[in-house]
């Protein structure tokens, strides 16, 4: 079969389609060796390096795509942790040349974690961004740069270009925070810092790790600026930063920034001041977060218009799983970290739903996805082209450190006496006896516009057990629909190839490639399309999910729809329209005929009364010393609440309970003020009386 390729900026042009094979599930696992991809992220540990120095030890490497040479097929690149990475050409056959050593990608780093894909330096060329971490002595920890030469070979530079972070890195997003026309870097590390070392009653949010923390940096055309502290972000050495996504969470055109940490830390989330600098508003924006937050993703799951925030946790599904490898923090524990300002933080995946102005309802548990153990990947995509966009979800972690049985067997005085010895620990005994659980990976299909979704990896092929860690989609084949994959431990990685084309026939898709005047992909830019009563919406920022780099070029599916009626790209400053936009295509379009941007970044908000009713205050009683069972607590679910025209006025009053030891209150209705209290407070003299006989029950 033939498919039609469109190119505004550069004329038409064809491609053909792999014949496919007998298949009835939407993913086919590929097979690696026919396919050239060599590639395996193999782990060895000793006495000296193993996960009891190096809490990150089986943290797994990332994956990323771009097209590095130009020549419309995307390529791949995997990072390992202890052997080198690797750059795979796509030959446009759904098959892959290893470049790595005649490229010079390969890392001179003892340990690579995250990779992004971007054109630094502007020149039409995508280039390579490696965080490196693991060495803890720090001298074979920096990040690398690999600028493309445009001749499939690439020169380091990132000491001379000022980006070899030294920090526990563990991602790299490129950006243009600041709106000048070039990407700017955001580095993700994490705490060199033991857990168990921290008072928590201390925090040091505020103090920056001279070595480690977050970094911000500028770009200055050809070379950056560590512009942190300058900027409002945080490095302390309590951040323990695993993910990060970018995006404009409300609206005004500029990019955000969300962080998800690890352990006690909660997360981040910067709103962009517009001026160079951002502000952490997380507690603003967001009524609690994941407490072990891993990978995060950030794309709009109900086609509203604004990007919605998916962060994995830890929590398993299943009885089983969960009673084997997971505790939960008591009450005490809870209010103290409470007090101390690490805010609320729930041990499971949470999906953030955005309001459309950056304030976000939390539907994780409503919509399905909050268990999925040991998570690392979080990708939101569109991968059957339904025209909504479903999660996938990498997890599984080599060894299970957290296994309660093994915990409690080592931690048998005779036991602990075989395994350390006046000749030190046997960390071979030690980690051999852990548990290792492959388990299969989760691909949640959106089933109600973004309200529920379904676990479908064993209907769709994916659900082979792994070890997984960093993962992305990407177009490998150029179809219209997006294939996976995956960077395992100690596994082959997988590469799924997307069936959708034949199999949902019925669903099509348009593919986007964005580029600037000056060739180079252009990030940050959103995309609005509209057909028949329907929008989908997409930013463009590719590093996201956990230590990867997805597909830089946006997929929107667009279920039945052949066309759409029109079709927005928003370039910062600039806009392009087109009108009758066929589906089944690819664009490639540049900002150079773009006209200025006439859209009002105005939106619309929902009219607030001038008064208000409320206030209630609960008392600290913990019903948890009572029934320590419950699931969550019912003694403080909030006040009961009634409605009725009390005074005859025509406009309806509400009375709202007290707590315990508190009046009720009584608030008027009124067409103008919204509601008001009564003044003299009529149930507070009941509420005081010790004569339970005279007291109105509500």
């Amino acid at each position: 079969m033939i498919r039609k390729y469109f190119s505004f900026a550069l004329g038409a042009f064809l491609v053909g389609c792999q014949p496919s094979d007998s298949i009835d599930a939407l993913f086919t696992q590929m097979d690696n060796e026919k396919i050239g991809i060599d590639f395996q992220n193999n782990l060895a540990y000793d006495k000296d390096f193993n996960v009891f120095n190096y809490r990150n030890f089986y943290n797994g490497g990332g994956v990323a795509v771009g097209d590095v040479n130009n020549d419309g097929w995307m390529d791949l690149y995997f990072t390992a942790n202890q052997t080198s990475n690797k750059l795979y050409l796509n030959n446009g056959d759904m098959t892959f040349t290893d470049i790595t050593d005649a490229a010079g990608v390969a890392g001179q780093q003892a340990w690579s974690t995250g990779v992004a894909m971007a054109d630094v330096n502007q020149d039409g060329f995508i280039d390579i961004y490696v965080s490196n971490s693991g060495d803890i002595k720090g001298d074979s920890r920096a990040n690398e740069l690999f600028l493309n030469n445009g001749d499939n070979s690439f020169t380091e530079v990132a000491e001379q270009w000022g980006v070899a972070d030294q920090g526990l890195s563990t991602h790299g997003v490129f950006f243009d925070y600041d709106r000048d026309g070039d990407l700017d870097l955001y580095v993700l590390n994490n705490s060199y810092r033991a857990i168990g070392s921290f008072n928590l009653e201390k925090s040091s949010r505020e103090v920056r790790d001279a070595e480690g923390g977050d970094k911000l940096y500028r770009n200055d055309g050809s070379s950056f600026t560590d512009v942190s502290d300058a900027a409002g972000i945080m490095g302390s050495e309590i951040g323990f930063g695993l993910g990060t996504t970018v995006g404009d969470v409300n609206g005004d055109g500029w990019d955000d920034i969300y962080i998800s940490n690890d352990f006690f830390e909660k997360d981040y989330l910067y709103i962009n001041n517009q001026d160079g600098t951002f502000s952490e508003e997380l507690e603003k924006h967001m009524r609690h977060t994941s407490f072990a937050s891993m990978g995060a993703d950030m794309a709009d799951i109900n086609n509203d218009g604004a990007p919605d925030i998916f962060v994995t946790d830890m929590l398993p599904q299943g009885v089983r799983r969960l009673n084997q490898t997971t505790t939960f923090e008591n009450w005490d524990v809870y209010q103290g970290k409470l007090k101390w300002g690490y805010y609320h933080q729930f041990n499971r995946n949470m999906l953030h739903l955005n309001t459309t102005e950056g304030d976000f309802s939390e539907i994780g548990q409503l919509s399905g996805v909050e268990a999925t153990d040991w998570s690392w990947g979080a990708l939101i995509a569109d991968l059957d082209n339904d025209g909504w966009r479903d999660i996938y979800i990498s997890n599984g972690i080599n060894h299970d450190l957290t296994d309660q049985d093994y915990i409690n067997y080592i931690s048998n005085e005779e036991v602990m006496r075989s395994i350390v010895t006046k000749e030190g620990v046997n960390y071979k005994e030690l980690i051999d006896l852990m548990p290792s659980t492959r388990i299969p990976n989760y691909a949640y299909k959106n089933v109600a516009k973004g309200y529920k979704f379904v676990n479908k990896a064993e209907d769709w092929g994916l659900a082979a057990p792994s070890h997984s860690n960093g993962s992305v989609y990407a177009d490998l084949d150029n179809d219209g629909d997006l294939e996976l994959i995956v960077n395992n431990t100690n596994q082959a990685p997988f590469i799924w190839r997307n069936n959708a084309e034949t199999l949902r026939a019925e669903n099509h898709s348009i593919s986007l490639d964005l580029l600037n005047e000056n060739g180079a992909t252009a990030i940050g830019a959103k995309v609005y399309g509209y057909a028949g009563g329907d929008m989908f919406y997409a930013e463009l920022v590719p590093m996201k999910g956990f230590q990867s780099s997805v597909d830089p070029r946006i997929h929107l599916g667009v279920g039945a729809h052949t066309s759409l009626d029109s079709l927005t790209i928003v370039w910062g400053e600039h806009t392009s329209r087109l009108t009758a936009v066929a589906a089944d295509s690819l664009y490639v379009l540049t900002a150079a005929d773009a006209q200025p941007t006439q859209l009002a970044q105005a939106k619309s908000r929902l009219l607030e009364p001038a008064g208000t009713y409320g206030g209630r205050t609960e008392n600290k009683y913990s019903q948890f010393n009572e029934e320590r069972l419950i699931p969550q607590m019912v003694t403080t679910e909030g006040a009961r609440m009634a409605s009725a025209d009390i005074n005859g006025d025509g406009y309806i009053d509400i009375y709202q309970c007290g707590a315990a030891g508190e009046a009720g209150k009584l608030f008027y209705g009124s067409d103008w003020y919204g509601f008001e209290e009564a003044i003299n407070s009529p149930f507070k003299a009941h509420a005081e009386s010790e004569d339970t006989d005279a007291q109105f029950f509500f």
